[in-house]
C-alpha cells in the first residue's frame, strides 16, 4: 500500500508527484494511456506566462505569477530548455489599447514585474513581421517558453529516479475507501491502495471525483487546433506574440518554441469528448488570424497541424482542495491556461498545505533533484561528439536525419526513466520524427530499436500503444 496516489500522468500530476519524492513517503502515479504525457500537457503551447491575464484574486493569478518565477531554475534542475523570450500583447484598436491598460494594471496587481506599453514602432523594432496594423503592445519580459512534454517527463522521470512507481494503462474505473484506505481498480482489474489520492486527471477529473461520490467537480473541455512550421522559419518571430484577450481566452498565438519551430493557434472549441481531430475550416480559421497578426507568415514551411483538448473548470478557476465529501481525496482539477506555468508553485502548494494536514512530512535526505539535461547530439561541440562516439559508438549513428537524432539518444530514452515504449514515447523524448519528414525516414528504424531494447518481435511494435502496430507480420 502506498501513502499517496497520484492520478494522472500530466504536467501537474508529474510536479505533485516530483514535490512527494521530496520527503520519506511511498507514492506512485496511476495513468491510464500506455505513456506519460498524452493528454492535454501533449498538445500544450508550452507558453510560461507572465501572469497579467488571470483576475485579480485569483488562484491562476496567484499559481501563475508564483510558477513562473519558479521555472527557470525547476526547468533547469529538470534538464528541460527554457528560454525567457517575453511576451507581446498586440493591440489592433484603440479598444485594445485600453484593454493593455487594463492588463497591465491586472499584472502589476497580481505581482508580475517588468511590463510596458511599447508603441507600433518599438513593437515593429522587436518584430519585422508585425501587422502594419497594429497599434502597440503589452511587453510582458518575464514571459517565456519551455518544451511541455519535455517538462512532464523530466518530472515524472525524477519522481521515479527517487522512488516513485508508475503505472500506464491503469484506467481508474472504481474507488472504494474503506478504514482509511482508498481502494483504486483500473478496467483489466489491476488494484493499488493508499492512504492518500490525488485527483490529477485533467480532463477526466470530474469522472475520477464522481467514482469517489463526489459530485462537486465538473470540468468540460474546449478543443484548440494548431499548426507546426518547420525549424527553418524559427527566426520569424523571437517573442510569444497574443491578441488582445476575450472572453474566450488568449486567442490564436504566433509564438516560437523551445525547440526553434513557429507555433501557431489554437482555436477554441467546446467539446464534449477528448476528440483530437483536426479539421479544414478550424486549420483555416488559425490561418486567417495569423495572417491578420503578421506579414507573410511562412505556411509554406508547414509540417504537421493537430489538436489537443483543454479541460476546464465550471468555476472558471483552478480547483486546489480536499474533497468536502470524501476525506483524504485531494482535487486538482480545473487547470487550463496557465497550468503549465503554474505546475511547480501548485505542486508545492498541495504537498505543503494539503497532503501536509494527513501525513507527518518528513524530508528525504536522499533526494536528487537534479536529472541529466536532455542534451542533443547537434547541439554539441565536435570535440564533445567525438568524445562522445569514443565512449559509446552508438551516438556516432544518425537515426532521423531530419533533426540530427542519434541512436544513443533513442536507446537513452527507451531505457530511462518513465521508459518510452513506443515511436512516439520516443518521439516526445527526443524529437526523432518531429522534422520536416515527421517521421517518413527513421520510423522504421526507431521500431527495430525498440524491439531489440525491449526484447520483443519487430511487429509488436506500436506507433503509441495497442492497436497502433506498424506492421502486421514479416516475411519469412
Amino acid at each position: 500500500m502506498f501513502d499517496v496516489i497520484v492520478i494522472g500522468g500530466g504536467v501537474i500530476g508529474g510536479a505533485v508527484l516530483r514535490e512527494l519524492t521530496k520527503y520519506k513517503i511511498s507514492v506512485c502515479m496511476l495513468e491510464k494511456e500506455n505513456d506519460v504525457c498524452m493528454g492535454q500537457s501533449k498538445a500544450n503551447s508550452g507558453i510560461v506566462h507572465a501572469g497579467f491575464d488571470a483576475a485579480e484574486g485569483s488562484l491562476k493569478a496567484k499559481f501563475n505569477v508564483a510558477g513562473n518565477k519558479m521555472m527557470p531554475a525547476y526547468a533547469e534542475e529538470l534538464g528541460v530548455k527554457y528560454v525567457n523570450n517575453g511576451s507581446l500583447v498586440v493591440a489592433f484598436s484603440q479598444e485594445d489599447l485600453k484593454t493593455l491598460q487594463v492588463l497591465k494594471a491586472r499584472g502589476e496587481t497580481n505581482g508580475v514585474t517588468d511590463m510596458e506599453i511599447i508603441s507600433k514602432e518599438e513593437l515593429r523594432a522587436l518584430e519585422p513581421h508585425i501587422s502594419e496594423n497594429a497599434l502597440g503592445a503589452l511587453h510582458a519580459k518575464t514571459g517565456g517558453i519551455v518544451c511541455p512534454y519535455g517538462l512532464t517527463i523530466a518530472a515524472i522521470g525524477n519522481a521515479m529516479d527517487n522512488g516513485a512507481k508508475l503505472y500506464t494503462d491503469f484506467e481508474v474505473v472504481d474507488m472504494q475507501k474503506q478504514d482509511g484506505v482508498f481502494t483504486l481498480t483500473a478496467k483489466d482489474g489491476r488494484t493499488e491502495q493508499a492512504k492518500l489520492v490525488i485527483n490529477c486527471a485533467g480532463l477526466g477529473s470530474g469522472k475520477i471525483a464522481a467514482l469517489a461520490g463526489d459530485s462537486d467537480i465538473v470540468v468540460k473541455g474546449r478543443r484548440g487546433e494548431y499548426i507546426l512550421l518547420d525549424r527553418e522559419s524559427g527566426d520569424f518571430v523571437s517573442h510569444t506574440l497574443f491578441f488582445t484577450p476575450t472572453q474566450k481566452g488568449k486567442g490564436i498565438l504566433v509564438t516560437q518554441t523551445a525547440d526553434n519551430n513557429i507555433l501557431l493557434g489554437p482555436t477554441s472549441e467546446e467539446v464534449e469528448t477528448g476528440n483530437t481531430d483536426t479539421t479544414a475550416d478550424g486549420l483555416a480559421f488559425v490561418i486567417q488570424k495569423v495572417n491578420a497578426m503578421v506579414n507573410n507568415p511562412p505556411l509554406y514551411n508547414t509540417i504537421t497541424s493537430f489538436t489537443g483538448v483543454r479541460a476546464y473548470s465550471t468555476r472558471h478557476d483552478f480547483i486546489l482542495e480536499e474533497s468536502k465529501h470524501v476525506a483524504g481525496l485531494l482535487h486538482c482539477a480545473g487547470i487550463e491556461s496557465p497550468g503549465l506555468t503554474s505546475a511547480p508553485a501548485i505542486a508545492k502548494y498541495v504537498v505543503e498545505e494539503l497532503v501536509s494536514k494527513h501525513i507527518d512530512l518528513q524530508k528525504n535526505e536522499n533526494f536528487q533533484g537534479k536529472r541529466k539535461a536532455e542534451y542533443f547530439f547537434k547541439q554539441l561541440s565536435v570535440e564533445e561528439q567525438n568524445a562522445l562516439i569514443r565512449k559509446d559508438p552508438s551516438y556516432g549513428r544518425i537515426v532521423c536525419r531530419c533533426e540530427q537524432i542519434t541512436e544513443g539518444e533513442i536507446v537513452r530514452a527507451i531505457r530511462e526513466n518513465p521508459p518510452a515504449k513506443n515511436i512516439d514515447a520516443v518521439k516526445r523524448r527526443t524529437r526523432a520524427g518531429m522534422g520536416r519528414c515527421q517521421g517518413g525516414f527513421c520510423q522504421p528504424f526507431v521500431a527495430e530499436l525498440i524491439a531489440k531494447q525491449q526484447g520483443i518481435p519487430f511487429e509488436q511494435v506500436t506507433k503509441n500503444g495497442k492497436g497502433s502496430e506498424i506492421v502486421v507480420g514479416v516475411s519469412k
